[in-house]
This record gives C-alpha cells, structure tokens and sequence, in this order.
C-alpha cells in the first residue's frame, strides 16, 4: 500500500515541480512585456515514463517563440534601411550648400552675374568700374567653388570618422557575441536554460545588422557563426578584430582606391587582404562608404570639370588679347620640365611681335617666324614654322627685344632650363603685345595659331594640339591654379575596359628631363590588358617613380597615373596610347585651386579688353595700333560665354555640350536628384521595415491576454496537484495511525 501511495506521491510532485515552472515562466513572459528585444518564452511539457509506466509530468524544453527566417528577412532590410539613413543628413547638408539655381548663392547665378559682367565691360570697355566688376564676378565664381570642395571635403572627412566609429561598435558586438557563445555552449552541455542567452545574442545580431550587412548560421551546439554577405568571418571560434584608422585630412585625390584612405579591416591591418570596403553590401557602414568614396568624389569630379573648362576657356581668349597699350612683363604658367621640349606652327600661321609706346602706337614689328628663320637671332637659324625648342623661341625673341633697343629685356624658363616661361621688358616706356595671325604678312587676319607642342621632342606620343601663342604658355591667364602637372587622368573607362594595342609607357619629370625617363625605366604594357593589370604593371616596376590606381567615378573608372614626389611629369606612349584612353592632365583639384590672377585683382585695368589692330591707312604701308576704348578682346570672352562648351563625361554625368551657367546648374539638379531618390528609397524601407518589425514584434512578443489564461491554467494545475499531495500525505499519516 505505502509503495502505491508513494509512486502517487511522486507522480504528484511532478506535477507540482512542471507546473511551478511553468508558472515561473507565464511570470518572466509579463514582467517583460515591455522589454525590447524580449521573446515569449513557452514551456514544453511531456509525460514521464518510467519502466512503461506513466509516472506524471516533466519540463521536456523552455522555448521561445520567434520566427527565425522572419529575424533573418528583418535584419537584412535593417541593413538596407540603415545604408539609406546614413546618408539622409549628408545630403541634406549637401542641398543646404548647392541650394537650388534660384538661390542668390547657387553656382550657377554666380556663374550668371559673371557672365553679365563680361557682357557689360563689352559695352563700356574702358570702364574702370566695370572692370573691377568682372575681376569681383569672378572671384565670387572662384571662391564659390572654393566652398563648395571645401565643404564636400569636409563632409568626406566626417563620414570617414563616422565609419571608424561604426567599425568600433561592430568590434564591441561581435565580441559581445562570442562571448554570449561560450556562456551559451556551457550552459547547454548541462542542460541548463538558455532561452535568456540566446535572446542577448539576439539583441547584439539586431544592432549588428545596423552597421553592417549579417549572414549567420547556428552550430548543433547552439554556437553561432556570423559572417558577412560577401563571406568575411565576424564570428567563429574567435571574434577578429574590426578597425579603421580616419583620416585627419582630406583633398579631392584623396581616395580609398588610391591608397591614401586607411581600409576597413577584419583582422589584422597589415595585410591588405583583410580590407572590406570594398565588400561592405548594405548598413550603415555602406552608406556611409557610398558617400565618401562615390557620392561626394561624383559631385567633386563635376565641379573640377567646370572649374577646369572654364579656367581653359577663358583663358584661351583671354591670352588673344592684352591691356592697353600692351605689357612690360608677362609670366606663364605652363610647367616645361625641359627647354628642349618642340612647338611647331602648323600651315601657314605666325605670330606678330608688336611694341608699342604709351600711345598704343607701334614701335617696332615682327613675327616669330620671321626672327626664328634669322641667323643673327637665337643660337641659329631654325626651320620655318618649327620645330622649335622652348628655350630656342625664349632666347630668340629676347634677341629680337634687344635688337630694338629694350637693352634690359629678360626673355626665359623660370629655373633656366624647366619651369614658367617669362617675359619682362625692364623698361617704363615700351610695351609688348602678341596677335596671332593666319600668315606672316603684315595685316594678316587675326586668327588664332595652331600650334603642336612636343613633349618628349620626339613626336613619340607625346604631341599635343594648343590654340594660340600665348595660350601656348599661359602668359596672360585670367583664371590661374598654380597645381604642378604630376596627375594625369584618362577618360571615365568601361569596368570591362582592356588596352586595345600594345604600349611602351615613358615618364619624364623636371630631374630626369626629356632624354631620360624617371628611374631609367619604361613599362611595356601588352594588349588586352585590364585596368587592374595596367596598375599593377605599372606599380610592380622597379623604381618608376609614377604611382598607378584605378580611381572610380561615376560608372566606370579612371586611370590615373601621379608623379610620386608631385612633380611636373610628362607621359608618353606608343600605339595612341594617351588618345586611347583619353589621358590628359587631371581636373581633379581645380575648383579647390582656381582663382583670379593676383595682379588682376589688385590692377583689374589689367583685363585683356583688347587686341592688336591693323591700320592700313597709318604709316606708309599700315601699322599696328591700341586703342583705349578698343573692347575686340571683351567682346571675344562675352561671345565665347555665351557659346555651348564641350564637357567632358564626368561624376556620373554624361558628355554635355552646354554653357557655363546650363552645366553649373546640372551639378545643382544632379545633388537634388540624388537626394530625392534617397528621400523615396529611405520613405519606402521604413515602411517596409516598420512592417516586418511589427510582424516580428507580434510573433515574439508577450500576448497578457495570452499570459493570463496560462496563468490561470498553471495555477489551477499546481494547486490541483498540491491537493493530491496534502490528500496522500492524510493517508500516510492515516496509516502511520493504524500501524
């Protein structure tokens, strides 16, 4: 009998035990009705059996509700929502800045009031308020750009600060989980509850998927391996470190492709290999690397477009004409790593070499060509029409200068061999001007010169076509920069661009010049080459002193190729190389650097409003003449405002053939256009979000009404066992009696 009552006894106790537990657990559900990140916890209740026999209740699992593949789909688009979010306040702050082509301070109605300036000196050339007007116009336009690169440089570096303040949370999570693995692993081997634990890894797998994009998947033994979507190891065995050192300092060539932003490692920093940022897929981290390293170098990209084409323009017409009654010094700005380096006049053109007095009256004529074929000019006679080394036309015309009596004239390279060309009369009473011209004849029609400029003095690929003598050299620029020429650039290429014909690339700086090439060395590149492998031939050379990256922009890449000490450099390739791929001298850096010529800004009378006019009715057979109410030049620069320009493809903008203020006002349109689309695609992944988090939050979370009836059903259960044992223990004790 006491056997019976003692297996009932027994059977009972289970009862009371899985149903206290039960209850402990309904009373965990409601006090954490309102703690994120908490899921339902159920319990599992089995029959016992022992020996065949059913011997009562047990606890078989505590488990919790969730919806696994729903966790995955939310975190997924957490990512995606996150990506979009990290950009919302840069591009807001973006549009504060570029405003729209209304605004007084937009790009394009500086660009605007500059235009209308030239337009009205062209009226009034001798204006000494309009001339001031259009030096004041255009370094509004200038210093516009200034703050514009200014500003997204200043952007870029935060967001690079952003990312290594992300990358250190991902570090703390990702160690927070391997940690929470090991507790959970031990815990289980003991069959111990682990419900708790897996929702605090939970929790960190939630604000993981915010920074970055997560796969993960579980170990029989509850263990958690979290990686990446592009299959880079977060968390194994071990947590690796995650790191990225921000710059303290950011230019417009200043990229991640390049090498000159630190990487975002997994791992140990010294290797390469272990840089994700390229991989990174969605999160805040991705939005964030968007911005730095596309968005922002995108829009960069298009301001040193117009800030270079519009330097190059104005320049251009500007170097046609001069200031009345001409100047007494000059200085180019066109960097020659070497006096040898040819310019040929192409046809039939030339260039009258015109002093006048201070009347505008000329003094004394002559063209290029005529005192380049001189004997008793220069080193010796030269060919007609060229080739002609630099320092061959410098010493020549300071000869002819000299020969007309400007005793103290100075005609040279800033450093003797290489540099600036330069021009100074030392005189206050005579004054220079050129006027190109389409023959040698007095009087010819003003034309400006072809001119072919040889870069290596060898016609090997390195030729370049320039319009106009003095544009040739820069010697009367109204936009200046003063940026070394050590960057080239090719055109934006295809991802699947490959070389279409063999080259052999040279490089010449100011210390190798043109007879040698910097370390002694070429690169020989073979057809069909990637752009991957163009860079890494380029680079694997020995000792070239040329770094090559391939530099992405809008959807495509560049090829850039930097003198490594930021000298003046010079490229030259077989087979059109440089045609090919379009390489020239990089805009990149312009809208940072451009700016008024100093002695404009301080002598605005200085603009060259004016050309050299022929008079066939002066003298006995014609002369030359300056007039100070001559406007020919202005008048040239308003015209040429108003034409279309050809812009290049540029930052995710295709080729334009536009005016200033028309292409100024597509960098306004394309950041708002970019912004608009991240208001739509940030407006919809909230709500889709939202959604999944409400389904996910519904699923997993603590139902009262729920909680309440299994409060009551547990309670009745425990107390209905409770009253079999106070039953059972009567009859013990009835027994106990009788015995």
């Amino acid at each position: 009998m006491s056997g019976s009552l003692t297996l009932a006894m027994r059977t009972a106790q289970s009862g009371l035990l899985a149903n206290q537990e039960a209850l402990n657990t309904v009373s965990n559900n409601i006090s954490n009705v309102n703690s994120p990140g908490y899921s339902r916890k159920v319990v599992n209740l089995e029959q016992r059996v022992v020996g065949g026999v059913g011997s009562g209740v047990q606890v078989a699992s505590v488990v919790r509700k969730i919806d696994e593949g729903l966790l995955k789909s939310l975190r997924i688009e957490i990512g995606s929502l996150n990506a979009l979010s990290a950009k919302d306040p840069y591009l807001q702050r973006l549009q504060e800045l570029f405003g729209t082509p209304s605004d007084n301070t937009a790009l394009s109605h500086v660009m605007t009031e500059f235009t209308n300036a030239v337009d009205t000196l062209a009226i009034n050339p001798s204006s000494t308020m309009e001339q001031s007007e259009v030096v004041r116009k255009g370094q509004d336009v200038s210093d516009k750009l200034h703050r514009m690169s200014a500003t997204l440089q200043e952007l870029r570096l935060q967001t690079d600060a952003d990312i290594t303040t992300a990358t250190t949370r991902i570090g703390q999570l990702t160690t927070t989980i391997h940690t929470i693995n090991n507790k959970l692993v031990a815990s289980k081997a003991i069959n111990a509850d682990v419900t708790g634990l897996r929702d605090q890894r939970d929790a960190a797998l939630d604000e993981l998927s915010s920074p970055i994009d997560v796969q993960y998947y579980y170990r029989a033994d509850g263990d958690a391996v979290v990686f990446t979507q592009a299959g880079r190891s977060l968390v194994d065995n071990s947590a690796p470190s995650v790191s990225h050192l921000a710059a303290s300092a950011m230019q417009s060539t200043t990229t991640h492709a390049e090498g000159d932003l630190n990487g975002i490692y997994v791992g140990n920093s010294n290797s390469t290999l272990n840089d994700i940022t390229t991989e990174v897929r969605s999160g805040k981290l991705k939005g964030l690397i968007d911005l730095r390293d596309t968005v922002f170098t995108n829009i960069q990209s298009q301001l040193d477009e117009f800030g270079a084409k519009l330097r190059d323009s104005v320049n251009a017409v500007h170097n046609a004409g001069t200031s009345y009654p001409g100047f007494q010094s000059m200085s180019g700005t066109r960097s020659f790593i070497d006096g040898t380096q040819t310019m040929k006049l192409d046809g039939t053109s030339d260039v009258t070499i015109a002093l006048m007095d201070s009347s505008g009256n000329q003094t004394s004529v002559t063209t290029l060509n005529t005192i380049m074929v001189d004997a008793t000019m220069g080193t010796a006679a030269q060919t007609s029409h060229g080739d002609w080394t630099i320092s061959e036309v410098a010493t020549t015309i300071e000869d002819w200068l000299k020969s007309k009596g400007i005793t103290g004239a100075k005609v040279g390279l800033s450093n003797t061999t290489n540099g600036k060309l330069s021009i100074d009369l030392n005189t206050t009473t005579s004054y220079l001007a050129f006027r190109d011209e389409v023959a040698t004849a007095d009087g010819s029609t003003a034309q400006a010169a072809s001119i072919t400029l040889d870069a290596n003095g060898a016609a090997v690929g390195g030729t370049e076509a320039v319009s106009g003598f003095s544009n040739l050299f820069g010697l009367n620029d109204f936009f200046v920069d003063d940026l070394p020429d050590n960057i080239q650039d090719s055109k934006i290429l295809s991802p699947t661009f490959t070389l279409g014909a063999a080259t052999t690339l040279s490089f010449h700086n100011t210390s190798s010049g043109i007879a040698a090439t910097i370390g002694a060395t070429s690169v020989d590149l073979t057809a069909g080459m990637t752009l991957d492998q163009m860079v890494a031939q380029i680079n694997d050379t020995v000792d070239i002193g040329v770094v090559a990256s391939k530099v992405p922009e809008g959807a495509g890449f560049r090829l850039r190729l930097a003198e490594a000490t930021g000298d003046d450099m010079i490229i030259t390739g077989t087979n059109n190389f440089k045609s090919s791929l379009g390489m020239e001298g990089a805009s990149a850096r312009t809208s940072q650097q451009i700016r008024v010529r100093a002695d404009l800004v301080s002598t605005p009378s200085k603009i060259a409003r004016a050309s050299l006019q022929w008079d066939a009715a002066k003298g006995s057979a014609g002369e030359y003449i300056m007039s100070f109410a001559n406007g020919t030049n202005i008048t040239a620069l308003a015209d040429q405002m108003a034409l279309s320009t050809q812009f290049n493809e540029t930052g995710g903008m295709t080729a334009l053939n536009v005016t200033f203020t028309s292409f100024s006002t597509s960098i306004i349109s394309y950041s708002a256009s970019i912004t608009s689309v991240n208001d739509a695609d940030l407006a919809f992944q909230q709500s889709l979000s939202d959604s999944l988090q409400a389904k996910s939050d519904n699923f997993r979370g603590v139902n009262l009404d729920e909680e309440m009836t299994n409060l009551m059903a547990f309670e009745q259960a425990y107390g209905a066992a409770a009253r079999v044992i106070s039953t059972i223990q009567k009859m013990f004790d009835a027994l106990e009696s009788i015995v």
